[in-house]
């Protein structure tokens, strides 16, 4: 993952997605990660992963997939450090979380203090 300012790299970082980190988010559970054009749209200082960063999904689009299919899209997409549960998990395997993207707990506090509302966040593999 790169953090930018423009088009300069400030930081880059090796992360973790969904359990099943192949292929774009369409569903609740499916346990994977949006891809495409999103924004941070919320902060949470009391996240159980250290901190996190909302991410905007589902997105309009996102949603009318979902709901030909009479399924929810799922959300509560966040950038996310691991927290006592995740410094577990990661041990087991790098690609753990429900759909989320997670950074260790002193990097996401990097994040946490560069980023504001309403950055674009691009998500691609």
């Amino acid at each position: 993952m790169h953090l930018l300012n423009g088009t300069t790299v400030l930081k880059s970082y090796d992360f973790g997605l969904g359990f099943q980190p192949v292929g774009h988010k369409q569903f609740e559970g499916d346990g994977k990660t949006p891809e495409g054009l999103y924004f941070v749209d919320r902060f949470n200082p009391r996240s159980r992963y250290h901190l996190s960063v909302g991410v905007s999904y589902p997105n309009e689009r996102d949603r009318a997939f979902a709901e030909q299919f009479g399924r929810d899209p799922g959300g509560d997409i966040m950038i996310h450090g691991r927290g006592p549960e995740g410094n577990r998990l990661v041990r087991q395997k790098q690609d753990w979380t429900a759909g989320c993207i997670t950074v260790s707990d002193e990097e996401i506090e990097d994040i946490y203090a560069m980023l504001q509302p309403g950055v674009p966040i691009m998500i691609y593999a």
